[in-house]
């Protein structure tokens, strides 16, 4: 050992700027070597020093990188790669305190003991390093750093509420990588430092970090090694990690390391523990903060003393004790272990006999494990290559190119593309060494950029998973108030500085499914942007025709095929409100605007479809008596049942009922209504201001235009039928003006001796005979089933055929235009209707049966001649209060001229033409005949 008078040992804690001293004191003189302890700080050093001297004079050389230019006078190295006896002015190695490191420590310590400058040499580290060095070097002078900014402990903080500029740091890559996942979803991502990135992979990841795409960085303890990074606040995910041989929890000094990244330059850092970790002790934080650590009494030795006579020897060389009690031989370090291996393969120990051989598998051996395959792993492929390089001189092309051929896939995850950037680093290393390949040069450059594009593939990688790129840019131009421009597609497709944020629905700004911070930045950004869209969309929609616009059972606003509001119950029934669907962040012009638009379309299609009422309502010619009924009718919304205004209606007289039919009312058997209102679209909105006035939470649907009858709801109100236009009658509902048809046609009939249905009234109703009963038992009259033979008739074959037939098609068609024709007497076709329509199930309630006779089936027209007489079913119906308590069905036959066969009597009762009948007044059809007799 040798000391020099220019030897310094420059110690202190992190950001106390001694790496910019040593390069500063560096470039001072003319030829310089650093040694730094990893590959990505010292491409940052030599990216520095490029920076200020230019390429052409500096080299930078690690195991995989290896750039020397000729005229080279300021070497940055990685403290395994410095070159020995270049006799540099200056020389300075960095993280000094690496010294007592297990696994490395026996390089920092040889460099200690054995690298000088010929003009100065500088130890950097910690200060817990002050001792041993002291009695390593007695001479050696001390620079004491203090650091430029305070150190605070705050305690822990949950991942959601980590301010920016944090660093998370975890110490494996399942820890890395699940504190990266959660804060993509809660912040929008993070940058990931690890020391087996390579430095193109970590410096873009850095780059994103540093120029705000994202706001949090993931890291392994390797940012404790100098890696100068913008942080204002570290914080551990764990407090325990692997160190290759066991799990054991970190030294305060180790946790300060890492901690001292927080606060660069003379701004305040803080540091805590997040996830799982538990809280530091508090004399731990009394040392981070204060610096205070157990110093270091020990240092990892191994000799440079190599003996390569033979393998035995070399291997116990490597082992040989130091003399001074500082020093501790280190453990099997990698290189020993894969010589230990090696020297155990017969065919290795027969090849390395000599000095050069030996000296040959020693430098094989160094070659790092890379790829972290095990002992037996890396010793298998460490035999390989020097078995290639013993018979062959140097690395046959053929075993090299096929190696790297099988790594050069860019395609696959993270965890692929990390093994496949581990795997090209051992055949980078491979390269570098001098005189191991036929064409150095050609080889260096094919597996450097094998390495950069799988470095480029693992950055695209780690950014699509951990990084919300949309989230990222947005909030970084919302942070920098930077004018942000928005596209909105045909198809309302939202999109802001490129990225796809949501959809526009009408006037409100629907996003994507994201959550959290993510989601508020993603509409903080689109709402700014929409502005002028919204405006622009809001003038479009005033000016829209009313066709535009629609109009829905809920009593929604469809425009463009989104909803932009809905109605909402308002003083008057036939003046709602308008709810317009807007975006609370929208400026309030667009929703005035909005509502405006609404309230124009309601009025007129109010006012349209309920004309006759509306008109109605404001005559103000009107006699007292008339606007009382009108009203009445008005707030019905123009259908009353007449049973519910039967006293009304008796007190009104012909001059009052004169006005009102004047306009359009019809004064019923069963309802007063107005028939311009039974229509589909009168029916619908009436239901709609109904439910608006009432209060229903989901509004009743109309049943499907043109049918005649319907089943009767049991469960729906008890206005929903008078509503739709129906009236019930047992198991069914019939239109109101189908109803008053049929009121008619009964009005000519022997209501009180009783009459059967003939096909006029069956068709009418697109019944078949026995719904028409039931029908009928609903309006309140007896319907008495009986059963005779049908009357026979000769007829020819072809006749009975013919016959049958056309009665067959005249009957079905009959049945189906009954049921399908609608208000206005158009016919709707129910070969055009879906079978899963609603209108096709309610037509299909109605069976579709012959009419004719007393119900008899079409294919029992025509009798057999040969076989038993048809049994024709008739229904007799008389109104229930003149029906004769005990008749029997013989006695009523009788009655009807009729015997119990069947058979029609041929002297047929008729009723007396000279004898007045007495009227009925509980027969609403002979009490509306009575009012039309005394209105006559």
């Amino acid at each position: 050992m040798r000391e020099s008078s220019k030897t310094l040992a420059v110690l202190g804690p992190t950001n106390t700027g001694k790496t910019h001293y040593a390069i500063e004191r560096m470039l001072a003189y003319r030829t310089g070597v650093m040694g730094l302890p990893l590959r990505l700080l010292a491409r940052e050093v030599y990216d520095k020093i490029v920076a200020l001297r230019g390429p052409s004079i500096v080299a930078l050389v690690t195991g995989e990188e290896r750039i020397v230019p000729k005229g080279a006078r300021y070497w940055v190295c990685t403290v395994e790669a410095m070159p020995q006896g270049t006799g540099a002015d200056f020389v300075a190695v960095d993280e000094i305190q690496l010294s007592a490191d297990p696994d490395r420590g026996h390089v920092f310590t040889d460099r200690l003991l054995n690298m000088r400058g010929t003009r100065e040499t500088q130890f950097l580290g910690s200060l817990t390093m002050q001792a041993p060095i002291a009695s390593l070097i007695p001479e050696i002078k001390f620079i004491r750093r203090e650091r430029m900014s305070q150190l605070n402990y705050i305690g822990p903080k949950k991942i959601s509420k980590m301010r920016p500029r944090s660093a998370v740091v975890g110490f494996s890559v399942d820890n890395v990588y699940a504190m990266a996942e959660l804060l993509r979803r809660l912040k929008g991502g993070a940058a990931v430092v690890m020391g087996a990135l390579s430095p193109r992979t970590r410096n873009a990841q850095v780059e994103m970090y540093q120029n705000g795409d994202v706001d949090c960085l993931v890291a392994t303890d390797a940012i404790g090694m100098g890696l100068n990074l913008d942080i204002d606040h570290v914080a551990f995910s764990g407090l325990v990690k692997f160190d290759g041989r066991r799990m054991r929890n970190l030294a305060p000094s180790e946790l300060a390391q890492i901690a001292g990244r927080a606060g660069r330059g003379m701004s305040d850092g803080t540091f805590g523990v997040t996830g799982d970790a538990p809280e530091l002790a508090e004399a731990t934080v009394k040392a981070i903060a204060g610096n205070r650590f157990s110093p270091v009494r020990r240092l990892q030795w191994r000799s440079n003393r190599l003996e390569f006579t033979a393998i035995d020897h070399l291997v116990a060389s490597l082992e040989t004790r130091p003399d001074n009690p500082i020093l501790q031989r280190a453990s099997a370090s990698e290189d020993l272990t894969a010589l230990k291996a090696l020297a155990d393969m017969p065919r290795i120990r027969a090849l390395a006999g000599d000095v050069d051989a030996i000296k040959l598998l020693w430098q094989v051996c160094r070659i790092p494990d890379y790829r972290k395959l095990g002992d037996a792993g890396h010793a298998e492929l460490l035999s390989l290559i020097y078995l290639d390089l013993h018979k062959n001189g140097r690395l046959r092309e053929d075993l090299l190119s096929g190696q790297i051929k099988q790594i050069d896939r860019t395609q696959g995850d993270i965890d692929a593309l990390s093994k496949r950037l581990a795997f090209v680093r051992t055949w980078t290393y491979v390269a570098q060494n001098r005189g191991w390949v036929e064409n150095e040069s050609h080889w260096r450059g094919v597996t450097r950029a094998v390495e950069d594009r799988l470095s480029d593939a693992l950055h695209i990688a780690l950014t699509r998973r951990f990084v919300d790129r949309r989230t990222s840019v947005l909030m970084r131009r919302l942070k920098q108030k930077e004018a942000m421009v928005a596209e909105v597609d045909e198809n309302g497709v939202v999109t802001v500085e490129g990225e796809f944020t949501g959809r526009l629905e009408g006037f409100r700004f629907i996003q994507d499914g994201a959550t959290g911070r993510e989601a508020k930045a993603i509409r903080q950004s689109s709402l700014k942007t929409l502005a002028p869209h919204f405006n622009l969309r809001a003038d479009r929609f005033y000016n829209a025709s009313d066709t535009e616009i629609s109009l829905t059972e809920q009593g929604g606003f469809i425009w463009n095929g989104h909803a932009v509001g809905r109605l909402v119950a308002g003083k008057d029934a036939f003046k709602p409100e308008m709810a317009a669907f807007v975006d609370d962040a929208v400026d309030s012009d667009v929703k005035t605007k909005v509502e405006r638009r609404l309230r124009h379309y309601a009025d007129r299609k109010i006012s349209k479809l309920f004309e006759p009422l509306l008109n109605m309502r404001d005559d103000s010619k009107l006699s007292g008596s008339a606007r009382g009924f009108a009203f009445r009718l008005l707030e019905n919304f123009g259908i009353v049942p007449r049973d519910e205004v039967v006293n009304e209606v008796r007190d009104l007289d012909q001059d009052t009922r004169a006005e009102l039919r004047g306009h359009g009312v019809r004064f019923g058997q069963y309802t007063i209504f107005m028939p311009l209102l039974l229509k589909p679209a009168p029916t619908q909105l009436r239901l709609i201001l109904w439910s608006l006035k009432n209060g229903v939470a989901e509004f009743p649907q109309a049943p499907p235009p043109g049918l005649v009858t319907v089943p009767a709801d049991v469960d729906g109100s008890a206005n929903y039928h008078t509503l739709c236009g129906y009236h019930v009658a047992g198991s069914r509902a019939v239109r109101i003006d189908m109803l008053e048809r049929l009121a008619d046609m009964l009005r000519n009939e022997d209501r009180r001796g009783g009459f059967e249905a003939n096909p006029d009234m069956l068709s009418i109703t697109g019944m078949t005979l026995d719904q028409f009963a039931e029908l009928m038992r609903g309006l309140g009259y007896n319907a008495d089933r009986g059963e005779r033979e049908k009357p026979r008739r000769e007829m020819s074959l072809s006749d009975q055929n013919t016959e049958t037939s056309d009665a067959a098609k005249s009957s079905v068609d009959t049945s189906i235009s009954a049921k399908i024709e609608s208000d206005d007497g158009s016919e709707i076709k129910s070969a055009n209707l879906p079978p899963d329509s609603v209108q096709a199930k309610a037509m299909a309630d109605t069976e579709v049966e012959s009419p004719a006779g007393a119900g008899a089936k079409a294919e029992n027209i025509a009798d057999d001649p040969m076989g038993e007489p048809d049994v024709q079913v008739y229904y007799t119906f008389a109104w229930a209060g003149h029906r004769k308590g005990g008749e029997t069905g013989k006695k009523r036959a009788a009655r009807k001229g009729r015997s119990r066969g069947g058979q029609k009597k041929p002297n047929k009762i008729k009723p007396n033409p000279e004898k007045r009948e007495k009227i009925d007044m509980d027969n609403p059809f002979a009490a509306a005949l009575f009012n039309l007799n005394f209105e006559k």
